[in-house]
């Protein structure tokens, strides 16, 4: 997972984070479903959309998007994209488009001359993650932004806080665990350089073997194991539906693993 669809979990756990970090009110949250839609037959998908809710009609669509990476054609694309998904679905509402930049050495600036009266009009706001003066303090899921964008010592001392404050605000279980299996993958993608042992060592908050990371390594590492054993067992006479029952495989991958070694 990329940090940028770290985001569109984010919005979707806290739909009011939107309203927040664009300065809107907080409480325009209630009136918005948070949805990704695909826009048929040309092959793309919107992943940050909020669809005002039914009796709110005043409300404009909220289009979302977030780089992380330099692109030169980013709002042709985007805006494009906005005028097939409204031509598609024939929506008769105000809208209005948000670009969450990591920073801003990452924007080009330039917003395509089509498209720089909306700019003026008000359709289209830039935010620089970098910038914002956020605060953990200010609500559960600016805490996990501030997380994001902070430099790698300043995030590293966030980490136990965020846990704390995931237990102290949300109550319900479900969403108590969602929440921290989100705030879980941001720090494994915050500090890609970090081996096996040192990711395990930040989480004094939660339990490292119940993290999804861990069960993905061991599942990867199990699998491992049982593809490196099709050839011996070959070896030994066994049969590929032997060998697939033995391992618990598949046995179209314990054919593969044979036809790329010519043991089948």
């Amino acid at each position: 997972m990329r940090t940028d669809k770290l985001f569109y979990k984010l919005f979707q756990a806290f739909p009011e984070l939107l309203f927040q970090l664009t300065g809107q009110s907080a409480d325009l949250a209630g009136a918005y479903r948070f949805a990704s839609v695909e826009v048929k037959e040309l092959a793309f998908r919107i992943d940050g959309l909020f669809e005002p809710r039914a009796g709110f009609a005043d409300c404009p669509i909220q289009f979302v998007e977030v780089q992380f990476q330099k692109d030169a054609d980013f709002y042709w694309r985007f805006l494009t994209e906005i005028l097939l998904y409204l031509g598609q679905y024939k929506l008769d509402r105000p809208w209005r488009a948000t670009v969450f930049w990591q920073n801003r050495d990452l924007d080009d600036g330039d917003i395509p001359l089509p498209y720089q009266a909306w700019v003026k009009a008000g359709n289209i706001q830039r935010i620089y993650l970098d910038e914002l003066a956020l605060k953990p303090a200010d609500s559960l899921g600016a805490g996990i932004v501030q997380f994001i964008v902070a430099a790698e010592a300043e995030a590293e001392t966030q980490i136990e806080p965020l846990f704390q404050q995931v237990r102290e605000t949300l109550k319900d279980l479900a969403s108590q665990q969602q929440v921290i299996e989100l705030i879980e993958k941001a720090v494994i993608y915050k500090f890609p350089q970090k081996d096996y042992q040192e990711l395990a060592a930040m989480f004094t908050q939660t339990d490292w073997e119940q993290t999804q990371f861990y069960k993905d390594v061991q599942q990867k590492t199990r699998l491992e194991t049982q593809l490196n054993n099709v050839p011996k067992l070959l070896k030994i006479g066994l049969t590929l539906e032997q060998i697939a029952s033995v391992l618990d495989l598949d046995i179209d991958i314990v054919r593969k693993v044979a036809q790329s070694q010519d043991l089948d």
